[in-house]
């Protein structure tokens, strides 16, 4: 985390630790890391701590704000970096920003299903319905409670989706559907048949 030093003689070392956002400093205790000297005004100046590093900006201060020996009205820290106001001085030691990113932990995962005597399942999410479809993208199980519903336009077929990852469900032991022909099959099989009616009437 961003840090400087106090290293005036007469005060006590102490760093000030800098949080994201702005951080005011000054002699007034209103601010949020009043230092005590005579020198530094009420609101001497503010750090503006962002990704990018830190940046200072003086508050009209009586005595000013120096960066290595030159008075600043804004300007970016960097680390190795001097910074005095009025006559209290302060090493730049850190610039860095730590950015916790919070983990997400999905608590709402169901339980795995639980298998009756007969071999059939009951639902993870309602405990008391048997299984009845399974999807067939994430293969998860459910009942027909948990099945989402998606009526098409046009008198078509609603479509079944998963609750989980919208996938297309299944309903478990349902029969494959049987398969579309092609219009060259079917051409193909009235030509036999008519070829082989041919044949029967030749002979």
């Amino acid at each position: 985390m961003a840090r400087l030093l106090i290293k005036t003689a007469g005060l006590d070392l102490q760093s000030i630790e800098l949080k994201l956002g702005t951080t005011r400093i000054g002699r007034s205790p209103d601010t949020d890391f009043p230092i005590s000297d005579p020198t530094v005004s009420s609101v001497h100046c503010e750090l503006v701590l962002t990704a990018e590093g830190v940046t200072i900006r003086d508050l009209e201060s009586t005595n000013g704000t120096f960066i290595d020996g030159q008075r600043i009205r804004e300007a970016n820290l960097a680390v190795g970096q001097t910074l005095r106001l009025g006559d209290v001085e302060l090493a730049v030691e850190s610039v860095d920003v730590q950015i916790a990113i919070p983990k997400f932990v999905n608590t709402e995962l169901p339980a795995p299903p639980v298998v009756m005597s007969d071999g059939s399942l009951l639902c993870p999410r309602h405990p008391h319905s048997r299984v009845t479809h399974q999807c067939n993208q994430c293969k998860e199980v459910m009942c027909e409670a948990c099945v989402h519903r998606l009526r098409r336009k046009g008198g078509k077929a609603t479509l079944l989706l998963c609750p989980v990852c919208s996938g297309p469900v299944g309903i478990i032991g349902a029969a494959p559907k049987p398969k579309k022909k092609s219009l060259f099959a079917r051409l193909e099989e009235t030509v036999k048949l008519k070829f082989t009616r041919s044949i029967r009437l030749e002979k």
